[in-house]
């Protein structure tokens, strides 16, 4: 089931942000994923953000500012099931079009845009990371 976030998520959530960070980008060296950690645990509470939830146990979540998808991060254990596509099916009831940046190297996040409608608008160099990232789109 989505529902909204609420405050007391928060360390579920950043234990899925970290650990799925740290798998999917294992181009970047982990200490920048340990190092951005307060402060993403600072700003995630003023993003718009839904999690998945299964008995009572959270799966992951999406994170969005204004018509941005900050991220989609899903548990390692639970990848694959449709939790992602549920969460941004989510995000797509709730917005016309939608926008993202995604590292090229994350060729199965890459996949998983397109296959779900984003179009390529550019692509753009991550200056904290020097990792090559696409910015996607979609409208409905």
């Amino acid at each position: 089931m989505v529902r909204e976030f609420n405050n007391k998520d928060l360390d579920v959530v950043m234990k899925i942000w970290l650990d799925t960070n740290t798998k999917a980008h294992d181009f970047i060296p982990q200490n920048y994923w340990q190092d951005n950690y307060e402060e993403v645990k600072r700003m995630l509470p003023e993003a718009e953000i839904f999690v998945y939830e299964n008995n009572h146990k959270i799966k992951g979540f999406i994170g969005l500012l204004d018509h941005y998808i900050a991220g989609i991060f899903i548990d390692l254990r639970c990848q694959s099931q449709g939790i992602g596509k549920a969460l941004l099916d989510q995000a797509k009831k709730n917005h016309s079009d939608l926008s993202l940046q995604v590292y090229k190297s994350n060729e199965g996040a890459v996949r998983f845009y397109v296959r779900e409608g984003f179009t390529l608008v550019r692509e753009q160099m991550d200056e904290n990371t020097g990792e090559a990232e696409l910015a996607m789109e979609w409208a409905k």
